[in-house]
């Protein structure tokens, strides 16, 4: 019994990388802001992104252990070549988008802490993912894991002390786990936390993880690692919706009602204000580790898709200090880092059709994943996340803009 417990635990880790995707800078401010403003209100938000999540990762990292093929490399297979192309161009801008409030927030991070300009910031944040990429080329995807494992470990810790000087309420949070939409500020609120929950570059990157992670198997292998998949994505998408919640409750039980919360710097000052300098600073490091991480991955799932859709690879590094400019450009003429963190997730709204559309298709044909395919049921349940999703996310696009 032991002995199997080691072996399951030498399987996990893909899933934790992809978790890192949830825990970005975007999701720091659209939780807290929601926290703040609304309480405990949109609890119920988060446990529903979460659950949706978990199943989106797993069926990704199915095709990638049922065919052997990362989810990009599945579609190019069906498209022509000027197809292909346009395919990879929104995935790529996607990717670059991510990027932006990665690294923006990585360098408001830098500036909140230490005072750093966000311009030196936000090439720092560049210099961090490259860096852990080159751990990844170099060392391989196993000790790259055991870091971004490490790192996701290390975000939550602010979060824990804040609540435990200022515990959240049972009873509010009981009440805030049934769907409550009170008016079209909160709606926007709950969109934006829900459109920012499945992020297209890491459902075209879980695929490649478990792919390159585990090989291609068959037979009784097959389905070890597929239950495995399943303990590896559940266990990551515990500590990833944890992370998420935690943040939604310290902002409602010590940050509710006050001004200036809508902002990551404003959270931070918030913090300091309310409960201490510790739970500030800590806030301010999970950002940052959140920044450093969630970048690097974004840098790794961009050459993922690259690979697939064109089978053109570039060096990791080289990669990265290309698709960082972007976002240093964004910083160097001045543009405000939350306008630039709200227009990358509207970018991001546009590309998750065209990662979750194929990827049901995918799992629900015999010919690609034959007697793996889906159940219809989950099909049909895959088929109402899909549309959710791509509802919530139009409606984000429209209120932002017209609403």
């Amino acid at each position: 019994m032991v002995q199997k417990a080691r072996k399951v635990v030498v399987l996990l880790g893909p899933a934790f990388i992809a978790a890192v995707a949830y825990v970005d800078p975007g999701n720091f401010a659209a939780n807290f802001s929601a926290g703040a403003e609304y309480g405990y209100t949109l609890l119920w938000v988060l446990v529903f992104a979460n659950l949706m999540a978990s199943l989106v990762q797993y069926l990704s990292a199915k095709v990638g252990l049922v065919t052997g093929k990362s989810l990009p490399e599945v579609i190019a297979e069906k498209l022509g070549t000027k197809s292909r192309v346009a395919y990879w161009f929104q995935a790529e801008l996607v990717a670059i988008a991510t990027d932006i409030a990665e690294v923006v927030g990585g360098a408001l991070a830098l500036k909140i802490l230490f005072n750093v300009p966000l311009l030196l910031g936000a090439a720092i944040t560049g210099l961090v993912s490259m860096l852990l990429l080159f751990i990844y080329s170099n060392r391989g995807q196993k000790i790259f894991e055991r870091v971004i494992v490490g790192l996701l470990l290390i975000i939550p810790l602010g979060f824990i002390v804040g609540l435990f000087m200022q515990p959240p309420n049972g009873g509010d949070m009981l009440a805030g786990l049934v769907p409550h939409i009170g008016s079209t500020d909160m709606l926007l609120i709950a969109t934006a936390m829900l459109g920012a929950t499945v992020m297209p570059h890491v459902v075209y990157l879980h695929s490649a993880l478990a792919r390159d992670r585990h090989g291609r198997k068959g037979g009784s292998e097959l389905k070890h690692l597929l239950k495995t998949t399943k303990i590896d994505v559940g266990a990551a998408m515990i500590i990833a919706g944890g992370v998420n919640i935690s943040m939604l409750l310290l902002a409602a039980s010590a940050l509710r009602g006050l001004e200036g919360t809508d902002t990551l710097e404003g959270i931070y000052n918030a913090l300091n204000n309310e409960l201490s300098v510790l739970v500030g600073g800590l806030f301010g490091l999970s950002l940052l580790i959140s920044g450093f991480a969630s970048t690097a991955v974004g840098g790794h799932a961009g050459a993922v898709i690259m690979d697939g859709m064109l089978k053109r690879r570039i060096a990791l590094h080289w990669r990265r200090l290309i698709t960082i400019i972007p976002a240093i450009v964004i910083v160097a003429f001045g543009i405000d880092p939350t306008f630039a963190l709200i227009i990358s997730q509207v970018i991001l709204s546009f590309g998750i059709p065209f990662a979750l559309v194929p990827l049901l298709l995918a799992t629900s044909s015999s010919n690609i994943m034959g007697t793996y395919k889906n159940h219809p049921a989950l099909t049909w349940l895959l088929g109402a996340i899909t549309a959710v999703i791509v509802v919530i996310n139009v409606a984000l696009i429209w209120l932002t803009f017209v609403g």
